[in-house]
């Protein structure tokens, strides 16, 4: 894996001369990097990883597998395609395994989400079954620790 890619996925606020620091590279290289990752399209974008749970304005998401049968000529693509136009939609990934895609949804709340699935995902040409699994809460994100498990205490010595 590319290093400067790895540390931009990391933190997408290290500054220029810090990346550059870190991987031993002048700055005006690593800034060079960046706008070629950026122009060719590899860096898709920046985020910042959010603990939802610490605001105020809740809201549910759930994992909701689908297995579907692929069209003849574009294969998964068109099912792609029609999930990710739905603004629930936050994330679609194609899988192996006995579901073919799963979705990251977000509602206001379960019951949102449970008619998203009825009317909408459900109801798609070649869609034939869907797994709904609620998020109930997330420990870990894109390699963040969103809770206090694991900082700076040792959990197994309350076993001993």
């Amino acid at each position: 894996m590319d290093n400067l890619l790895k540390l931009l996925s990391q933190n997408s606020q290290f500054s220029t001369a810090e990346l550059a620091a870190m991987l031993g590279e002048p700055e005006d290289y690593i800034q060079a990097q960046i706008k070629e990752y950026e122009a060719k399209g590899i860096i898709k974008g920046y985020q910042a990883v959010v603990d939802w749970e610490d605001m105020e304005d809740s809201f549910v998401e759930a994992l909701i597998e689908l297995k579907v049968a692929p069209k003849r000529e574009t294969g998964f693509d068109d099912m792609a395609k029609m999930c990710m136009a739905f603004d629930e939609v936050e994330s679609v990934y194609l899988m192996a395994g006995v579901y073919d895609f799963a979705l990251i949804v977000r509602g206001q709340t379960m019951q949102d989400i449970a008619m998203f699935v009825a009317k909408k995902l459900s109801t798609i040409d070649g869609v034939l079954s869907t797994g709904t699994h609620f998020i109930m809460r997330r420990y870990k994100d894109r390699g963040m620790n969103l809770t206090a498990l694991g900082v700076d205490t040792d959990e197994r010595s309350q076993f001993l």
